[in-house]
């Protein structure tokens, strides 16, 4: 029943998605070109909401019952009413900052937060009243994450995508019925409204869309992952490599520059792959690739023991080190922070 209601999802995602559409410019929801974007004509942008109402047709469908259900619902209304208000009338940082925080701490005070980990070596390390802010962190950032690297056809919803994929197939080994529900229901909602939103896109997810795969792969990723060892804490750091890479960098780019984080810039990782030369789509299909590669170190980081896993975790900052040099995602102003991470990478060779 779950799979066939993550295939409803994907025929209503497609069936309703020109209807949004139509919707977005009756509205004013349309995205205007300008310098720092890509695109060359005005797109309606309402498609999140269209992902929306697939995924509340499948939950009504499957019924998934779990006590933070509620919760999770009253939190993602809250987060998509602030993306179709910032998708119509342009937002300011500040009010979308307060819409992405109250449909946090629904969820927090719901019951969803990380109280405690189980360290490597023995012993519990009990978070206390940390939990509660470090949750609505972990929310609000991955929300934020997923919406910077909204820049290209396709790009968002392909990587969420990919991070619902691998957070489903792991809850599956658990046995985590309610995730695996809410995965696949997700997913089938994506990849339907990616039928229209791929390279030539037809329509973009605007912020409802980026903010609502956002919130829900945070908390999705909370549930699954919440209360656990320190090493298993890590893997949907893993799984968000490459959101989560993106936005660490803008903001040293920001700090260093001397803006405010929510100021725009075009040296995210889509930005520097076009500027070498990549196409559009093979641009996107690159992002995918990489996102996959992450996906597949997640899973086997899970599953191997601690020492394996540290290796692991090695290999993968060494990668992301090289590629981040390689394409210029910092650049030359940058070279000291390099040097730094890369002495931090190597000094235990050195020592050796």
């Amino acid at each position: 029943m779950i799979y066939l209601t993550s295939l409803i999802c994907l025929i209503i995602s497609i069936l309703i998605t020109p209807l949004v559409k139509k919707f977005a410019y009756k509205i004013g929801a349309t995205d205007r070109p300008n310098q720092r974007k890509v695109h060359q004509k005005i797109m309606p942008r309402l498609g999140g909401l269209a992902i929306y109402i697939s995924f509340l047709i499948g939950v009504l469908i499957l019924r998934p019952q779990d006590e933070f259900q509620l919760a999770i619902l009253i939190g993602s209304a809250i987060i998509i009413l602030t993306g179709v208000l910032d998708d119509v009338f342009e937002l300011s940082a500040k009010i979308k900052l307060g819409g992405q925080l109250l449909a946090a701490g629904v969820v927090v005070l719901g019951g969803v937060q990380v109280e405690f980990i189980n360290l490597p070596f023995g012993g519990e390390l009990e978070f206390g009243w940390f939990s509660i802010p470090l949750t609505i962190l972990w929310i609000v950032g991955i929300t934020n994450a997923i919406n910077l690297i909204d820049g290209l056809d396709g790009l968002a919803a392909g990587v969420s995508a990919i991070a619902l994929i691998t957070i489903t197939g792991m809850a599956m080994i658990k046995g985590d019925i309610f995730v695996v529900s809410i995965g696949l229901i997700m997913l089938g909602s994506i990849l339907g409204f990616l039928f229209y939103n791929f390279h030539p896109a037809k329509i973009f997810m605007g912020d409802t869309g980026a903010l609502f795969l956002g919130y829900m792969i945070a908390v999705l990723s909370l549930l699954g992952f919440k209360n656990v060892t320190f090493i298993s804490l890590i893997v949907p750091i893993i799984v968000l490599g490459v959101p989560i890479s993106d936005t660490f960098f803008a903001i040293i780019r920001r700090i260093v520059n001397k803006k405010p984080l929510s100021a725009p810039d075009k040296s995210h990782l889509h930005h520097c792959l076009l500027r070498l030369g990549y196409s559009h789509r093979q641009t996107v299909l690159v992002i995918y690739g990489i996102s996959a590669m992450f996906g597949v170190a997640a899973v086997i980081f899970s599953q191997v023991t601690i020492w394996y896993a540290l290796v692991i975790i090695s290999v993968l900052l060494l990668v992301v080190e090289l590629f981040v040099e390689k394409i210029g995602l910092i650049g030359e102003n940058y070279r000291p922070l390099i040097n730094f991470i890369r002495g931090i990478l190597y000094a235990p060779n050195v020592k050796k």
